[in-house]
């Protein structure tokens, strides 16, 4: 009797930006190597949203999806930071996640489970079951650098990490990052979300691997130093895999009768700054007056997703739903100047089509790694303005070490101001240092499409984690093995 295909179950945490990669990672295993795949989503109370929907909408058959019932969270303060939410949801899962791992034990030939950089805690649940736990670290090498290197940063210093006076290198030879640039996560310690970090490490051994969603020529010295050298030094860091870069590839919703890539069309090449804050990212009432006056005083050519204001940076994290007209908020007279210069679109744009446009010239984003490694896919160089998590650390590495950005610089109180706005977009779409920023990324496009590739280094690493998938058997009473 033939032995039924290997099933593997994947988990993300809450949040749009953990589900897309995950679930791209669920269609290469699929479409590439004939897997079938779960994926389990934890429920925090929200329903799901039209663009959760969308997404697991367009997955193939041999992929389905379970939202599981949902957790109370009242208990939990309203300004609670995203990951002490995004670890309680999926704490509170825990019961719900092991049953649903045990019925698909019995019901498939489960081999794997697959979970992100917060859900570390399945691998016990995995171990438990007898399958193979892997954590897909769902952004930069440099960042996965940092967590592993947060106990020793701790034991170094007493003050907070923003009052360290010289920049601090994580590995031989990645950029130097001062500490007011750690992810937000790290810069409070009496914060939940510190202790996580500082036990990363520890956590993330559990795994029998880690995926990473980067390639190899993105962060060279970081990956060595990552699969080869903090080995040598006995570490308890398990295998890590440079898989990236893994970027939504289905169409985002339905595009018919919508103006903007009409737009575009009309435009010249390379002409056109895109400006989008992400999914989950806010700006101010009064920094969105001043991006408008600065893009409107640069006389270039945009394309702008504006968003409801918000104090919080991260307002829109868990619900990307605006309940209100961001249009209003812009200045008076504002869509009138700007008439044929620019194109303002409320709330969302099908980022992916914007970016893979011949009259896209750049892109100002808040620094969201999916957002970077689509734009590193499309070739469009950036202005770096991040917001909150970790993207203060994404713009080092965009702007610092791999020169394919401008990073803005806020003024008092925190602005960004129309001035500095203007003369960003300016330079990079018709200055030198634009030019060599288009240049450094064009060369960075070409080494993401050689790492994916048949014989590239990322699917070299993807191959090597299916290998050991298919191999898998369960020996019984939680113990795993290989097939001979």
């Amino acid at each position: 009797m033939q032995e039924s295909a290997p099933h593997i179950a994947i988990i993300p945490t809450p949040g749009i930006g953990h589900l897309i990669p995950l679930t791209e990672l669920a269609r290469r295993l699929s479409n590439e190597f004939n897997f079938t795949i779960t994926i389990l989503i934890p429920n925090d109370g929200f329903p799901p949203s039209k663009s959760q929907l969308s997404i697991l909408q367009t997955l193939p058959n041999t992929i389905s999806h379970l939202f599981l019932s949902p957790v109370d969270l009242t208990d939990l303060h309203s300004d609670a930071r995203i990951k002490t939410r995004i670890k309680l949801t999926l704490t509170r899962s825990l019961p719900a996640i092991r049953d649903s791992l045990r019925v698909l034990s019995e019901s498939t030939r489960l081999v794997a489970v697959v979970v992100d950089l917060f859900g570390s805690d399945i691998c016990d649940l995995a171990r438990e079951i007898g399958i193979l736990p892997y954590i897909f670290f769902l952004t930069s090498a440099l960042g996965l650098c940092f967590g592993f290197s947060m106990q020793n940063l701790h034991n170094m210093h007493t003050c907070e990490f923003r009052d360290i006076s010289d920049p601090v290198q994580f590995c031989p030879g990645s950029v130097p990052v001062h500490g007011a640039d750690f992810p937000d996560a790290a810069q409070c310690r009496k914060n939940e979300s510190y202790k996580f970090l500082l036990d990363m490490k520890e956590r993330y051994s559990k795994a029998v691997g880690i995926l990473v969603n980067s390639f190899f020529k993105l962060e060279p010295a970081t990956f060595k130093y990552l699969m080869e050298d903090c080995h040598q030094d006995h570490d308890k860091i398990p295998p890590v895999y440079p898989i990236g870069p893994i970027i939504r590839t289905d169409l985002e919703g339905d595009l018919n009768g919508l103006n903007y890539l009409k737009w575009l069309d009309e435009q010249p090449s390379k002409s056109v700054l895109f400006v989008s804050f992400g999914s989950g990212g806010n700006l101010s009432h009064e920094q969105v007056i001043e991006l408008a006056l600065g893009l409107e005083s640069s006389g270039q050519r945009f394309l702008w997703v504006v968003k409801t204001p918000h104090d919080k940076a991260n307002a829109s994290y868990f619900s990307i739903n605006d309940f209100d007209d961001p249009l209003v908020y812009l200045p008076q007279g504002f869509l009138c100047r700007t008439k044929g210069l620019g194109l303002v679109v409320p709330s969302w744009a099908p980022q992916i089509q914007i970016l893979s446009h011949g009259s896209t010239g750049g892109f100002v984003t808040h620094c969201g790694w999916n957002s970077i490694l689509e734009s590193i896919v499309h070739g469009v160089p950036l202005i770096a303005w991040p917001l909150y998590a970790e993207q203060k650390l994404n713009s080092v590495l965009l702007a610092e070490d791999l020169k394919v950005a401008l990073r803005v610089k806020p003024h008092e109180k925190g602005l960004i101001q129309r001035d500095q706005i203007a003369q960003y977009a300016q330079c990079l779409i018709q200055g030198e240092q634009g030019k060599l920023l288009r240049d450094n990324m064009r060369a960075l496009n070409h080494e993401a499409n050689i790492a994916l590739n048949e014989d590239g280094s990322s699917k070299e690493s993807l191959g090597k984690v299916v290998q050991a998938m298919m191999n898998h058997k369960i020996i019984g009473n939680g113990q795993m093995g290989v097939l001979n």
